[in-house]
């Protein structure tokens, strides 16, 4: 059988998650690069940053400088996460729409078995067809969405350790 007839007939349920599929892939793309993009480019962000802590350097409580400094690292680090959470959510309801998929196979089933008897199993065959292949489909969205978030978040939850004791080391190592 052919993608599209295993689609076709997963019915409607597997045209949204074929949906949520491409909108993840692309945004774990976009994101792969950024993430990329921004280890490439430390130490342009390291010096960028620390000409603009240069007047909190001469602060006098210092614990306020690192305390601003932090702060301007979670930000830099929060716009390179964003699209990460339309990820983990299409991670979390793929599998929650594959047994919907599911569900509504298996009640198709048994309408066909309460119009026509049990004489022709092939007649309700196409709604547990409906039900297994939907119940693939949410797995195989979510399975890989799931593992590029949480790659993501830890390459980024680096980023941010990395970054943050540079700039700590750089601005008040001297101190």
């Amino acid at each position: 059988m052919r993608l599209f007839q295993y689609i076709e007939q997963g019915g409607p349920v597997m045209y949204i998650l074929v949906l949520l599929n491409i909108v993840g892939f692309a945004l774990l793309f976009w994101k792969t690069f950024s993430v990329y993009d921004a280890r490439k480019n430390f130490e342009a962000t390291v010096n960028t940053m620390k000409s603009n802590m240069k007047s909190f350097i001469n602060l006098e409580d210092s614990n306020v400088g690192v305390s601003i400094l932090k702060d301007e690292v979670q930000m830099t680090v929060h716009k390179l996460e964003s699209g990460l959470n339309t990820v983990k959510i299409i991670a979390s309801i793929a599998p929650l729409l594959g047994l919907l998929g599911t569900v509504i196979g298996i009640l198709s089933a048994f309408k066909v078995i309460a119009d026509a008897g049990l004489s022709n199993p092939s007649l309700f065959a196409g709604g547990i067809a409906m039900a297994l292949l939907t119940t693939v489909g949410g797995l195989i969205v979510a399975i890989p969405h799931f593992v590029g978030y949480n790659y993501l978040v830890s390459a980024l939850d680096d980023y941010e350790i990395q970054l943050e004791k540079r700039l700590v080391k750089d601005l008040y190592g001297n101190q």
